[in-house]
């Protein structure tokens, strides 16, 4: 009798808020890691209530429930990459950065601050945390033009903007930054790549017209980290993410979930589950 193979996986943990409506949050990054041949594994942050038309209301989630899920996944499931999303208060920011600060794969983070609608998510005191906790930490952070205006304090409505922001984040701490053009108005959506002692680099793409982009953003960045997870270059692993989310809302710009800004199709061309042998 020939004996069993072992085979292992590539594992991403998502940590991040809930999206009742599925498109967004702790879902949205679980589709696309699955889609994209990796493992996922969560940690729930939060727990808002929404659909495709807005953010009705958050709920808590002690952070003792944090800790210890944080704790049964790291035991169990050591996860080649991370994604980090909703990080609504201080409390949270200092768990979370307290329990990664030995981690040494590559981290991502979204920093969640402004709803679609264009509510502020978090406050002063909990964006001061970030900056000081987690920025230093991660390899990349993925704001889109809504969070820059709130990191740096000045709208940025062009590309010109949009690199002078990246820089001032830059040296706010982080170790790289894409800072995400979707909310350009403009045919070609521009996002800029900026890293520590390195050149500036453009990602270009149409501009596809529909309102299904719910969750595009937890998407982006839960793709990020899956690529990185398989061992692609920072620069590799964004313009493929970024590729996919195209890919994604192209494949869903004419479907109809719910009655507001419908999710993405994630599962348009999923991959088998890539494994390796131990």
């Amino acid at each position: 009798m020939r004996p069993i193979k072992k085979l292992k996986t590539i594992s991403v943990l998502s940590i991040a808020g809930f999206d009742s409506s599925g498109g967004a949050g702790i879902q949205a990054d679980t589709k696309t890691i699955s889609a994209l041949g990796c493992y996922a594994t969560n940690v729930l942050t939060a727990l808002p209530v929404q659909n495709t038309q807005g953010v009705r209301n958050i709920f808590e989630i002690s952070p003792k429930a944090i800790e210890e899920q944080l704790d049964a996944i790291f035991d169990d499931i050591y996860p080649d990459a991370i994604k980090i999303g909703m990080v609504h208060n201080t409390t949270l920011v200092n768990i979370i950065a307290d329990f990664l600060k030995d981690y040494t794969g590559k981290i991502v983070f979204d920093p969640v601050m402004v709803s679609t609608s264009g509510h502020r998510l978090i406050d002063e005191d909990t964006i001061a945390a970030c900056i000081e906790k987690l920025f230093p930490l991660v390899d990349i952070i993925t704001p889109n033009l809504d969070e820059v205006a709130v990191l740096v304090g000045n709208k940025v409505a062009s590309i010109k903007q949009m690199e002078a922001a990246g820089k001032y984040l830059l040296n706010m701490g982080c170790q790289s930054v894409l800072v995400k053009g979707g909310h350009l108005d403009s045919d070609v959506l521009t996002s800029l790549l900026l890293q520590k002692n390195d050149l500036t680099i453009s990602f270009h793409s149409p501009k596809i017209t529909t309102s299904n982009t719910h969750g595009s953003g937890c998407t982006l960045s839960s793709a990020i980290a899956t690529f990185l997870a398989q061992k692609y270059t920072l620069k590799e692993a964004v313009r493929k993410a970024l590729n996919f989310v195209h890919e994604a809302i192209f494949h869903s710009k004419d479907l109809i979930i719910g009655q507001g800004n419908g999710p993405l199709n994630h599962l348009y061309s999923p991959q088998k589950l890539i494994t390796y042998n131990l």
